[in-house]
């Protein structure tokens, strides 16, 4: 019996893989305009991330260009005593990827993937997440995100095969 549940055990955990290796691989948009891009975000929801537990609402980044190419990247939010939390990194972006792909450091050696995946053509919403589909952010230029705007910055999270099921609203005051 204790041969058989192993058996079907290691069965399943194949098949999950098989089914993931299936899915197509996440597509970031075909070019950024980082000077476009630079400024103020706010963060509209994310998957929920470790390192953004003790973070409650008011999270927004701040995004600027660099003389060395890179882009300096200055995350805040409040935490449940109402103190705010910082923190500060730099943002390279990958050869190649049209200023979509960028690898974000606020703690040398670690790095972690930033791949714009869905764009408002007049920068007002931005959908950011990672080839792993771990990590997703939907940002955008204002505290609140209109309804429609919304629906089509999840509608391009769902499209790359994002699980939306784990998504949390940030309260922006």
């Amino acid at each position: 019996m204790r041969r058989l549940i192993l058996l079907t055990l290691a069965a399943l955990a194949t098949g999950l893989g098989a089914a993931q290796a299936q899915q197509p691989a996440v597509r970031t948009v075909a070019h950024v305009d980082l000077d476009r891009y630079a400024g103020r975000w706010y963060e509209i929801a994310r998957l929920p991330m470790v390192f953004q537990r003790n973070c409650v609402g008011d999270t927004t980044a701040e995004y600027t260009r660099n003389a060395d190419g890179t882009v300096g990247v200055t995350n805040r939010c409040r935490d449940k005593n109402g103190d705010i939390d910082a923190a500060t990194g730099t943002a390279t972006v990958i050869e190649g990827s049209g200023n979509a792909k960028l690898e974000v450091s606020f703690f040398k050696p670690f790095k972690g993937d930033y791949w714009i995946i869905g764009l408002d053509p007049e920068y007002r919403w931005a959908v950011v997440g990672a080839p792993d589909r771990k990590t997703l952010w939907i940002l955008a230029r204002a505290p609140k995100l209109d309804p429609k705007a919304l629906e089509q910055a999840l509608a391009a999270a769902k499209a790359q095969g994002y699980d939306l099921s784990e998504l949390k609203y940030t309260e922006q005051r």
